[in-house]
Parts: C-alpha cells; sequence; structure tokens
C-alpha cells in the first residue's frame, strides 16, 4: 500500500465515520465502527472494515444498510474529497474485537481456574 492510500484511507475512515455520526437515513444502520479502510493502487476499489455492536441480526442488518448506502457513501466522499476518482465501497464485517473479546474471556477463565500465572 502507497502513502497515498493510506493518507486517503484514513480519510475515507474520518469522512465515513462523520457520516453515520451524523445518522444515515436507513434505520437498519445501527452502531457500528469503521475500524479502516483499505484501498487498491489505482482507486478502482476499497474495502470498509466495520465493527458493529449488537446480536447477529443487529449486525447483519447494519452491514446490508451499509452496503445499500455505499452509493449514496460514495457521493458524499466525492464531494468532500477532491480526487479523479472515488472507489467502489465494499463493508465487511472486522471480526478482531469480537476476536480479542473471546480470547480475554478465555485467558480470565483459565486464570481463574489457576491453569495460568
Amino acid at each position: 500500500m502507497s502513502r497515498r492510500t493510506e493518507r486517503l484511507g484514513v480519510l475515507f475512515r474520518e469522512e465515513i465515520s462523520a457520516l453515520l455520526q451524523r445518522g444515515l437515513k436507513d434505520p437498519r444502520v445501527g452502531f457500528a465502527t469503521i475500524q479502516r479502510v483499505d484501498i487498491v493502487e489505482d482507486l478502482s476499489y476499497a474495502k470498509v472494515f466495520v465493527s458493529v455492536m449488537g446480536s447477529d441480526k443487529e449486525k447483519n442488518d447494519t452491514l446490508i444498510g451499509l452496503r445499500n448506502s455505499a452509493g449514496f457513501i460514495r457521493q458524499h466522499l466525492g464531494k468532500i474529497i477532491k480526487i479523479r476518482k472515488i472507489p467502489e465501497l465494499t463493508f465487511v464485517e472486522d471480526a478482531n474485537l469480537d476476536y480479542a473479546i473471546r480470547i480475554e474471556s478465555i485467558l480470565a477463565d483459565m486464570k481463574s481456574k489457576g491453569e495460568l500465572d
């Protein structure tokens, strides 16, 4: 990843996060946090990693809402960020938070059983 795409990824993350804080009109979009945005070198494609809080149904509904709002979000980015080409956005769930919570739970369980010093 080049320095330019890294900077654009950070900028996209900030702008999409700000848009989510102001609220999308899609009622399916719940509590979501944009973790990072990976953009390919030719700016044709961007993968937006989203951490979603809630039940599995709420997570699924939020991802569906974000995917359906991708065109609107892309249009909004085009108005804010002055570059020639705004990449196609794909929203995927970032499972790192769930994974970290699970590992922490396992370690705490092992510690309480005396298996871990």
